[in-house]
């Protein structure tokens, strides 16, 4: 049961997130929460913090990211739950267009229902390649 409901709760998550709303899906994390997003892109973080996840959210948003789900593993006890994310995120240009798409995998650490960690495995040349479409189109700062 436990389990279901946790599926439940990070994929309502995750429809905050897609509608881009990054108040409500700050709400499911811990005040010190970490964040790491591995590479060398743009993109690239190792934050703490909710302000400062926060602000990396915000532009996820800003270029028209959406992160789509495809299946969200759960296990562990409420107090150190183990979550992994299957996913792919687009983005899509001016004219509708696909302009962007990955695959990849979050893994992350719950802890009595606030995220504590996570991490985003992306391949990283398609994230560099986002960052060069960005800098030719002026959507944000690269």
């Amino acid at each position: 049961m436990y389990r279901w409901l946790a599926r439940l709760l990070i994929r309502r998550s995750l429809e905050r997130h897609r509608a881009g709303d990054v108040e409500g899906l700050l709400k499911t994390y811990a005040d010190d929460v970490r964040f790491v997003f591995p590479g060398r892109s743009s993109w690239t973080a190792d934050l703490r913090g909710k302000q400062a996840v926060e602000v990396w959210l915000r532009r996820f948003h800003r270029v028209g990211l959406q992160l789509q789900p495809h299946e969200i593993l759960v296990g562990g006890p409420p107090w150190n739950t183990t979550v992994c994310v299957h996913f792919t995120d687009r983005a899509t240009g001016p004219n509708g267009e696909m302009v962007y798409e990955n695959r990849g995998v979050l893994f992350g650490k719950v802890r009595w229902g606030k995220v504590k960690y996570y991490v985003v495995y992306e391949d990283t040349q398609k994230v560099a390649e986002l960052d060069e479409y960005l800098a030719q189109h002026e959507r944000t700062e690269a």
